[in-house]
């Protein structure tokens, strides 16, 4: 259904042909709106909007958000997903990374001051770093190492998250912060080296399931069309919340029972492998939803089961794709 309040409005989203981007791209001129896509390709891909391009309302931009942009038209949103955000990838080049998530959200709020335009930033909850608090609620401030591997994307992502209530404490921009618990669904990169992608991507092309420390460790998992939901909600709430919004999902599984289910659900026949845990890698991962359910009424609707069972059916495809071209 097309809201009144959003038709015909103009919407910027950076980082918009990757996972997260390119779902909210699709809600967005669901909604009547006009889209601005802008993407480096680095980690994003066109497939991903393939089935936009012809799409009067919508257009793509390459280029990367380090670079300041020239936008010509007027905004009404500016939506800030760009950057890498599975650990492979945003180590593979940890400067730019880190870049990206400064100089980048600079470069995207000067443009949403100048256009006047409400802006929200795509913050993690690697803000909270390896919590030792438990769920994990948004005045917490975390336990991250700012000299370790995974500091590029952390001490990034905080940063970014300075410089949005800078601008929003300054009057310059009306700036909305969430931070964003594991999220999955249709359009993971296969090989993006995330958790559920890559159980379920093994478990597909029959090679072992590889599992990193015990499998105790805990994650929440959050169906896409859930955290999609709850972006916009932030975006368009009346009242700025003046504070970062835990979106996640606050169901709790060990990595050992997401593999169970992952089997059971494609019925593989792939034994399970046991490799170090990563530097850093957090032992515990669970939001606190409370702010989200009081200020936006949102809270996720899509368990685990059926979100996985809809990724599975993708990554199937995919996977099928690749016998047929190997073929």
């Amino acid at each position: 259904m097309v809201q009144a309040a959003q038709s015909g409005k103009t919407a910027l989203v950076t980082g918009g042909a990757g996972f997260l981007g390119s779902h909210l791209c699709d809600r967005l001129l669901e909604q009547g709106m006009q889209v601005i896509c802008v993407d480096s390709l680095l980690t994003g891909s066109m497939r991903n909007i393939a089935h936009l391009e012809n799409n009067p309302s919508f257009r793509f931009i390459k280029q990367d958000v380090c670079e300041p942009l020239d936008i010509k038209d007027d905004l009404h949103f500016v939506y800030n997903l760009a950057c890498a955000a599975s650990p492979p990838r945003y180590q593979a080049d940890p400067i730019h990374t880190m870049m990206t998530s400064v100089q980048g959200t600079l470069n995207l709020l000067k443009l949403a001051e100048a256009k006047g335009a409400s802006f929200l930033q795509a913050s993690t909850s690697e803000v909270y770093g390896d919590p030792d608090r438990h769920p994990q609620a948004e005045d917490y401030h975390g336990n991250v190492n700012c000299t370790g591997p995974r500091a590029c994307y952390d001490e990034g992502k905080r940063a970014a998250e300075s410089l949005c209530f800078d601008f929003l404490r300054l009057g310059r921009a009306d700036v909305r912060v969430m931070r964003i618990f594991n999220t999955y669904g249709p359009r993971m990169d296969p090989d993006d080296g995330r958790i559920v992608s890559n159980l379920v991507v093994q478990a597909l092309r029959g090679e072992p399931l590889t599992i990193y420390g015990t499998g105790e460790q805990t994650r929440s998992f959050c169906y896409v069309s859930d955290l999609i939901a709850g972006m916009m909600a932030l975006m368009t709430v009346a009242e700025n919340p003046k504070a970062p919004v835990n979106i996640g999902n606050p169901g709790e599984f060990t990595i050992n029972e997401l593999a169970k289910l992952v089997v059971e659900q494609t019925q593989t026949a792939s034994e399970t492998v046991f490799r170090p845990l990563p530097v850093d890698d957090p032992t515990r991962r669970r939001p606190d939803i409370s702010r989200a359910k009081a200020l936006l009424g949102w809270e996720p609707t899509v368990p685990l089961e059926k979100g996985l069972n809809d990724t599975i059916a993708y990554f199937r495809a995919r996977v099928a794709e690749e016998k047929q071209d190997a073929a």
